[in-house]
C-alpha cells in the first residue's frame, strides 16, 4: 500500500529567540548566523527531495525555504504560523515572571492565553486542523513526499498529537534547521490518526 512521507523542518535561527524573547507571530527575518548555519547544514548534510513544500508565511520560514529549496515555489499556509503570544510577544520569561497567567500558561493550563493572544488549546486546534487537511490533500493528489517548513512549537505539538512513538511535546525539541521525517500509512491514519516518526533531519550524506 502507498505511504506518504512528510518532512518537518524548523526554520533557521533569529536574533530575538537567542536573546530569550517569546516570538510567535512577530514577523522577523533570519539572523545572519541563522542564514550561515542553514547553508552550512545544507552543505555538510542532506535535506530530502520533495514534490511540494508547505511553509508558514512568516519570513523566518519563507527565507529558510529559499535557502534549502531554492527551486521550489512553496505553498504559504497561514495556519502553520507559530502560536500568537499576544502582549507577551518580544518579552522574556524574566520580564513576565510576575504575571500569574504566564505562570499558569507555563505550567500547561490549556485554557489560559496571553492577553490578545492564543491559548494552547486554540493553537493546538488550529494546527491540527491544518495538518489533517494537508494529509488529506496529499492522499487525494497522490503526493507521496512533502516538506513542511514551520516553527518549533508547531512541530513539537503536532508530533505529540500524531507521532509514534508517543512522546510529550518537549521530547520532540529540535535545533533550528533540524526536524523529523514521518511516514503516514493510509489505513493506520484513517483508523487511529497516527504516523510513524522514522528519522531526524537533515540526513547524513549517503543515508536516506
Amino acid at each position: 500500500m502507498k505511504s506518504y512521507v512528510i518532512h518537518f523542518i524548523r526554520h533557521g535561527s533569529i536574533d530575538e529567540t537567542l536573546s530569550g524573547k517569546y516570538i510567535g507571530t512577530t514577523d522577523v527575518s533570519l539572523s545572519d548566523k541563522g542564514r550561515m548555519d542553514l547553508k552550512k547544514l545544507d552543505y555538510e548534510y542532506r535535506y530530502p527531495g520533495t514534490q511540494v513544500v508547505f511553509t508558514s508565511p512568516l519570513k523566518r520560514c519563507t527565507e529558510t525555504c529559499k535557502i534549502l529549496y531554492p527551486e521550489q515555489n512553496p505553498l504559504s499556509i497561514p495556519a502553520l504560523s507559530e502560536c500568537n503570544f499576544g502582549e507577551w510577544e518580544g518579552k522574556t520569561a524574566d520580564e513576565l515572571k510576575s504575571d500569574p497567567d504566564f505562570e499558569k500558561w507555563l505550567a500547561g493550563d490549556s485554557s489560559v492565553k496571553p492577553p490578545r493572544g492564543e491559548s494552547n488549546a486554540d493553537f493546538t486546534r488550529r494546527i491540527c486542523r491544518m495538518f489533517e487537511s494537508i494529509v488529506e490533500g496529499l492522499m487525494k493528489t497522490g503526493t507521496t513526499e512533502s516538506v513542511i517548513v514551520t516553527h518549533g512549537g508547531v512541530i513539537m505539538t503536532l508530533l505529540a498529537v500524531y507521532g509514534l512513538p508517543q512522546a510529550k511535546p518537549f521530547e520532540w525539541t529540535m535545533d533550528n534547521g533540524f526536524g523529523y521525517s514521518l511516514r503516514i500509512t493510509p489505513m493506520l491514519w484513517q483508523r487511529d490518526k497516527v504516523c510513524e516518526v522514522f528519522a531526524t533531519l537533515p540526513y547524513e550524506k549517503g543515508n536516506k
